[in-house]
């Protein structure tokens, strides 16, 4: 049978080692690589976290990977991220390839319920983003629009604004 609780000490010493080692390293190249690669993810940001955890995990806990190795693996993980963030950031045509686009699900206290199908948002969530912003109702509302993120935001009047950050939201410019 296999070892379940206990192999021997130098199997536990290279764990404490490595760890701590990886740990410090992971946490020296994100921040080198700035405030963007921890920043609020969209898809593609939770991807690279996610690869980055379990190589963390695997450097960790597999023998038969040296720490060099996980550190390249971390280092190229997020030089990717980088490259992707600054190529996304320079031109637009490859920002919308990695990007999704905010979407308006309501509009003048009127749910775009079709809109809302596709995006997978139910109404249950619309009022309970309304709630937390502490509004009694959907009907002062002028727009809620689901981020690249993944949250909702609220905007109580869009007459008072020049509307300027509306511009980029999907399904905007035909509702005005």
């Amino acid at each position: 049978m296999n070892v379940v609780f206990f192999d021997n000490w130098d199997s536990i010493i290279r764990t404490f080692v490595i760890t701590i080692l990886a740990y410090v390293l992971l946490i020296f190249l994100l921040r080198v690589f700035g405030k963007r690669t921890l920043s609020k993810m969209n898809a593609f940001d939770f991807i690279v976290t996610v690869a980055l955890g379990s190589t963390l995990a695997t450097v960790m806990l597999n023998k038969d990977i040296a720490l060099v190795d996980g550190v390249l693996g971390f280092f190229l993980l997020i030089f990717l991220q980088f490259l992707i963030t600054w190529l996304s950031a320079r031109y637009k045509a490859f920002s919308s390839l990695i990007k999704s686009t905010p979407t308006l699900l309501l509009y003048k206290g009127e749910m775009l319920k079709k809109i809302m199908l596709k995006e997978r948002i139910d109404e249950d969530e619309i009022h309970a983003i309304v709630r937390e912003k502490g509004y009694p109702s959907i009907e002062g509302i002028d727009a809620i629009v689901l981020e690249t993120d993944g949250s909702l935001t609220v905007i109580k009047d869009t007459n008072s604004q020049k509307n300027s950050s509306m511009q980029k939201v999907k399904n905007w410019s035909h509702e005005n």
